[in-house]
């Protein structure tokens, strides 16, 4: 099957352009840093992440109903004060990602000081461990972000009743604070707010979560956001498999995968051609021959199709929140949606500048702060609870 652009958009003719949704975020970029590659890659590798303390994490391993298991970090941080119980913040790494990326550590930064609680459930294989089933993770994986939701729904609830021992562990911290950072300030006992984001592929998956989901969605969680997501598979596929980000980003993310795929055919010998996955040189390929066979696709095209959550934007019935930068290299901007494609529950977010989970902003070397902030400040005016920006 053709997999150009002009295959993708069902036509011959250039895509018609996006209408510019709003910059709430009201982003610029710093002037030493331009372009849409640069505000990626510096980010990540030289960006100051975080404003207070480097975060530390306590791990809870949970077995899934398929015998596997899922790996989830929570913020260590001293137990909530007599009689407050803290909103929760959940955050959906990208491909490959961990709690250790540049952009979890920054969100674990505005969790940590506005005194909430935070946790970065892992994809199966993301955790530094192989995990033990015949699968991975994948982009459309959201009846595993609905089966960590409920879970972490259920935890909150109990603890919030005196049910069960909170989750918290570390040292008291001179920081720790009630919610929001007023003294005080208390939460009722019973639906302690959960807020989520998902971050590139983590962001797509939460989204598909939120569509499947429909109106029971609120009985989990009371917002959710996506980042830098490639809502459009197809075009996503398209961007990362050419020119620069070919060589460049597509070679880093088979770095890691190629070793993931063949330690699973390790454990279950058969599940695919190994010379073909050596032979593999983009996603589309990777995919059609792992991904998409292993989770239930026909192929990559299937894959990137029925995983898409741009098309069913319109079925969330939750606050949801949706930013990407249209200088993503990841995630052309013809690809994005409109305020008229989607419900009246999402919210755009779609700046000139950013790059790919970049946001850079400040004096060379610069800090990835500013997005966090601005997202996990939208999260908490849904959820109905406070949230003081932080200064540099």
């Amino acid at each position: 099957m053709c997999r150009n652009r002009c295959c993708i958009n069902g036509s011959n003719k250039a895509p018609a352009p996006v209408r510019r949704a709003q910059d709430a975020m009201n982003y610029e970029a710093p002037a030493w840093l331009p372009g849409g590659n640069l505000q990626t890659i510096w980010p990540a590798l030289y960006g100051r992440r975080v404003f207070g303390p480097h975060p530390q994490y306590r791990r809870e391993r949970w077995d899934t109903p398929d015998g596997d298991f899922v790996d989830v970090d929570f913020l260590a941080t001293a137990p909530a004060l007599p009689g407050v119980v803290r909103p929760l913040l959940v955050l959906f790494h990208g491909l490959e990602g961990s709690s250790r990326s540049h952009y979890a550590e920054a969100f674990a930064d505005v969790a940590h000081a506005q005194g909430w609680d935070y946790a970065v459930p892992h994809f199966r294989g993301c955790s530094g461990e192989i995990n033990v089933g015949p699968r991975a993770y994948h982009s459309g994986d959201f009846e595993e972000i609905g089966w960590v939701l409920r879970r972490l729904r259920a935890g909150q609830d109990a603890v919030a009743r005196g049910d069960a021992p909170e989750r918290r562990a570390g040292p008291p911290q001179a920081s720790e604070r009630p919610l929001g950072g007023q003294q005080g300030h208390e939460v009722p006992s019973v639906g302690v707010p959960i807020v989520a984001v998902g971050v590139s592929l983590g962001g797509n998956a939460l989204l598909r979560w939120a569509e499947e989901a429909g109106g029971t969605a609120a009985t989990t969680v009371a917002s959710v956001a996506a980042v830098s997501s490639p809502i459009d598979l197809a075009a996503g596929g398209w961007a990362i498999g050419r020119g620069f980000n070919r060589q460049v980003y597509t070679r880093m993310f088979l770095r890691s995968m190629k070793p993931k795929a063949l330690a699973k055919l390790a454990q279950f010998p058969g599940l695919f051609d190994r010379a073909a996955m050596l032979a593999a040189r983009d996603l589309y390929a990777f995919d059609n021959l792992f991904t998409a066979p292993l989770h239930g696709f026909k192929s990559t095209e299937d894959y990137w199709g029925r995983a898409s959550a741009k098309p069913h934007l319109h079925q969330i019935q939750i606050p949801a929140l949706v930013v990407n930068a249209r200088n993503d290299p990841f995630v052309p901007a013809w690809s994005l949606p409109h305020q008229n494609n989607v419900g009246r529950h999402v919210t755009l977010w779609q700046p000139a500048h950013g790059g790919h989970v970049g946001f850079p902003q400040g004096r060379l070397p610069g800090h990835v702060r500013a997005m966090p902030d601005a997202v996990a400040g939208w999260l908490a005016a849904q959820a109905g609870f406070p949230f003081v920006p932080t200064p540099e």
